[in-house]
């Protein structure tokens, strides 16, 4: 309960309530972009300050690596998990979303990590930067591969017809929950992985936080001093309105919610803890220090709702978005929010410090 009364998760829980009340309280589209804006400059600027005043340890790099190798994991395992249940398309597209990570939920982490006077290394705002793409490419490797089988077995079984590449997808075997657009019959692009990885790289939002980790790190702490204001001490408040906004759009989000199957919202509660208890052995293993396993538990455990669904949206044209945006903004945000972020804190604090 203490956890819960914190200023930025009461934000969030009243933008909740505003918005299954039917309030007509809403944050203008302008102040919603400027605020998303000031974190990522925000954050970027903090790990840039304590990559400056750390250098590149053995410490970090080993959370780093750890991090990368979650971003491979997690997509593949929950690609595997949500085979049994999905068509491949859309199992692809929930696992690209779960495999990627959420700025605002990392953020949320750091804050409760200060409150609870738990250090980590601002670094891991460049391991969450890293955790982004690989989840994307994964996918985008895995719909080609469906497609590439389809064209094939829609050959040999139409041999004297022209077929093309995409056909329905209820051939992609298994239970079939969301329509998507592949009943258009268009095929979806083959995207390149240098081309994947160009869009992640010069997206808006990857741009800005790296280039602000740069600049953080290039200024050190006389930047530090310079920005105090700006990065430290309107962090808190701007956290608190952004937290406010995401509220409302969770409560647009949970008439979607009800429409999935129980196995899919399954997934979205437990599949985070698994993915979280991933990220715990391993950081246990590799002995991280206790704030950074926290947030590498975060991480693993959040789902993208903003940049992976918008390039996945064009990527896989095959899956349901309602299905993937649903589910990471309507049940696992909140989750991780109010339950998960307390919950990774106290699992760590018992293995870490007895």
């Amino acid at each position: 309960m203490q956890s819960l009364l914190d200023p930025a998760i009461l934000f969030f829980a009243l933008g909740v309530f505003a918005g299954l009340v039917r309030s007509n309280l809403e944050m203008p589209a302008a102040i919603s972009k400027f605020l998303s804006i000031y974190l990522l400059v925000a954050l970027g600027l903090k790990g840039g300050f304590a990559l400056a005043a750390s250098g590149l340890t053995p410490s970090v790099a080993s959370s780093l690596g750890l991090a990368v190798l979650l971003a491979v994991l997690v997509p593949l395992v929950g690609y595997a998990v949500l085979r049994r249940v999905l068509s491949g398309f859309n199992a692809a597209a929930v696992a690209a979303t779960y495999g990627s990570v959420s700025a605002v939920t990392f953020v949320t982490a750091t804050q409760y990590l200060e409150s609870q006077h738990i250090a980590y290394g601002g670094y891991m705002a460049a391991a969450m930067a890293l955790m982004e793409s690989p989840a994307i490419i994964l996918a985008v490797m895995l719909a080609n591969t469906l497609r590439q089988r389809q064209a094939v077995s829609a050959t040999a079984s139409t041999p004297l017809l022209r077929v093309q590449p995409v056909v329905a997808m209820a051939s992609a075997g298994g239970p079939v929950i969301g329509g998507g657009t592949a009943a258009t019959g268009k095929p979806g692009p083959h995207l390149s992985v240098g081309k994947i990885l160009h869009e992640s790289f010069t997206d808006g939002t990857q741009l800005l936080l790296l280039g602000a980790m740069v600049i953080g790190l290039l200024t050190g702490d006389a930047g530090k001093a310079a920005l105090q204001p700006f990065s430290g001490d309107l962090f808190k408040g701007m956290l608190c309105l952004f937290l406010l906004d995401m509220g409302l759009s969770t409560a647009r989000n949970l008439p979607a919610v009800r429409k999935q199957s129980p196995w899919v919202l399954a997934y979205a509660v437990l599949g985070p803890l698994m993915h979280a208890s991933l990220a715990l052995v391993l950081a246990w293993l590799l002995q991280v220090p206790a704030g950074d396993a926290v947030l590498l538990m975060v991480l693993a455990a959040s789902a993208s709702y903003i940049a992976v669904p918008a390039v996945v949206r064009y990527a896989i044209p095959e899956a349901d978005p309602s299905l993937y945006v649903s589910l990471s903004l309507g049940v696992t945000f909140p989750l991780n929010i109010l339950l998960g972020i307390p919950l990774y804190t106290q699992v760590v604090q018992q293995m870490w410090m007895g």
